[in-house]
């Protein structure tokens, strides 16, 4: 009995670490999926892993053992480290949402939102779209499968009870966020700009066509060759998506991965 007692504290800081991917990770975090369900996966996963971890001496013991205020400090960091992973995976899908955000406003869909439960904010068509042709691109790459491979391997570099937070880890977070503007930009910069050009000829036409409804050829044309430009440049969005994914897979590969694996 009092050996098993040992290896509680351990496998707790496993499983709530394993818990906070839950809160931001594509897919797991959605609210399709339960919180019983997510639970019960990261109980599941945690005890699954916590052996190999043992073998590999990435789970020390605990001073104080069961204490509260010996584990809740902890345990706070373990959920801090899982929702870090998960945030990181996250940044490319919502990066694309919000580059087909301003191409819809520009669209004049603006108006034309609904409360999107994943994101649990207001959403427009085109962002929606944006997204889930992200989140196929993410699965199609077996991302859910790297992020929770990576989450495994952060193991042993940052065993359970390691607090070990430095300026590298502030310099990805930073560099996914300019990342994430980057994407979006290049995401709707077609649409924008075909839409641009589309303001500068209607000006030019409401000058020389005083007689002509701007108002109502402008709103038309305007969802005409935008949603012209969204399908005739579909190529592109999937080579930004993948590119932005593979960005990040490669990077939190590099980011966790064990000096053991190079050799």
């Amino acid at each position: 009995m009092t050996a098993l007692s040992l290896h509680i504290p351990g496998l707790l800081m496993v499983i709530f670490r394993i818990g906070g991917l839950m809160v931001f990770a594509p897919v797991l975090s959605s609210r399709a999926v339960p919180v019983k369900v997510r639970v019960l996966l990261a109980f599941v996963i945690g005890f699954a892993v916590y052996p190999v971890l043992v073998s590999l001496q990435a789970v020390p013991s605990v001073p104080g053992g069961l204490q509260p205020f010996t584990l809740l400090p902890l345990v706070s960091m373990e959920i801090l480290i899982g929702v870090a992973i998960g945030l990181l995976a996250s940044v490319p899908l919502m990066a694309l949402r919000i580059g087909g955000q301003l191409a819809g406003q520009q669209m004049g869909l603006g108006f034309a939102t609904f409360y999107d439960t994943h994101a649990e904010d207001d959403a427009d068509l085109t962002g929606q779209l944006y997204f889930f042709v992200a989140l196929v691109i993410f699965l199609a790459m077996s991302g859910l499968d790297v992020v929770l491979e990576s989450l495994l391997h952060t193991f042993t570099n940052i065993p359970p009870g390691a607090i070990a937070l430095s300026e590298g880890v502030l310099a990805l977070l930073v560099g996914m966020l300019l990342s994430a503007f980057e994407i979006a930009l290049r995401v709707a910069a077609p649409v924008l700009a075909i839409l641009f050009l589309q303001s500068i000829a209607l000006g030019y036409v409401s000058r020389t066509v005083p007689q002509l409804n701007i108002l109502s050829l402008g709103f038309p044309l305007r969802l005409l060759l935008g949603f012209g430009v969204m399908f005739a440049g579909i190529t592109v969005l999937e080579a930004v998506g993948f590119d932005a994914i593979n960005d990040l897979v490669s990077t939190l590969t590099e980011w966790v991965r064990r000096p053991t694996l190079e050799e």
